[in-house]
């Protein structure tokens, strides 16, 4: 896949909507607020939308409640090929209840009327190339999210994409795995914002019962490699886990099927939905503090 300038619009006309001042907590704020307290971030997942627009609010509000340090909101995509069954299938569900990318950042203003912590878009890059590169990352701006992570875009692609991240204030994240390099570790620290996201399992996002044993070698070599904070995703879904990953020397920890599977377990009971969240999102937050 490449950027094509016709995609991106002329950058400087929207300098002037990058310049708002704003009291959202950026990520280093909030990193240096947890390390402080010895704590680390616990970063829920949800898709925007799922299983509607107001359900899905009433479960961020939730996750807030129970000590969300940061958000990672997933639009949804028809083909998301990073992406397991559980999050297929929300995508699925928040696709049919009429999401789009424009009532995306709508319920991003919408989480806005309550938190001011972190928000990372997690997206698929033909969303991003669609809508046009600077005018997607405008109104990723001005509906008040911190970071962007297109789950589809190499590094060596990404150009355009960075180019608008910095002239609109937000921050471009991408991902560390096992099968990256440490040339590219390192390269991938030169260019990256927030954090550096590390893939803790190979293969697709999903609940996984036991933590791939590579992971927290993963950890400790993506640490030479940047500054930056690390959080680890993708397979992270019990609070042993999440005390793992902090204990190995990550920044916070990124849950998300495990959560997803509770919607789609309770899309007829919307009361015990948000009570299985509440108890294990508390669970997880828990988790953090035992770094």
């Amino acid at each position: 896949m490449k950027n094509h300038p016709d995609h991106v619009q002329t950058l400087s006309k929207s300098r002037q909507t990058s310049s708002k001042s704003r009291s959202i907590e950026t990520y280093s704020e909030m990193f240096k607020r947890l390390d402080e307290k010895g704590e680390g971030a616990f970063i829920p997942f949800v898709v925007a939308g799922d299983p509607d627009f107001e359900t899905s609010l009433s479960i961020v509000k939730e996750m807030v409640d129970c000590g969300a340090d940061a958000l990672e909101i997933g639009f949804p995509f028809s083909d998301p090929v990073a992406d397991g069954p559980t999050i297929q299938a929300a995508d699925v569900r928040a696709l049919e209840a009429g999401m789009t990318v424009k009532k995306g950042f709508e319920f991003i203003r919408k989480i806005r009327e309550f938190t001011q912590i972190p928000i990372g878009l997690l997206v698929y890059y033909n969303l991003v190339y669609k809508m046009g590169v600077d005018q997607f990352y405008a109104e990723a701006r001005n509906s008040g999210v911190n970071g962007i992570l297109a789950a589809d875009l190499p590094p060596e692609e990404a150009n355009y994409a960075i180019e608008a991240a910095k002239v609109h204030g937000i921050n471009q994240i991408f991902m560390a795995a096992h099968t990256t390099s440490n040339q590219r570790l390192a390269n991938i620290s030169q260019i990256a914002g927030g954090f550096i996201y590390v893939v803790a399992v190979m293969g697709v996002t999903g609940a996984r019962s036991q933590l791939d044993e590579g992971t927290v070698d993963l950890i400790q070599r993506v640490r030479k490699h940047t500054p930056l904070p690390i959080c680890v995703g993708f397979g992270i879904s019990q609070p042993e886990h999440v005390e793992k990953v902090i204990k190995a020397g990550s920044d916070g920890a990124i849950v998300a099927s495990v959560l997803i599977d509770m919607v789609q377990k309770h899309l007829k009971d919307r009361d015990m939905m948000l009570k299985q969240i509440r108890n294990h999102c508390l669970a997880l937050k828990k988790a953090t503090r035992e770094k």
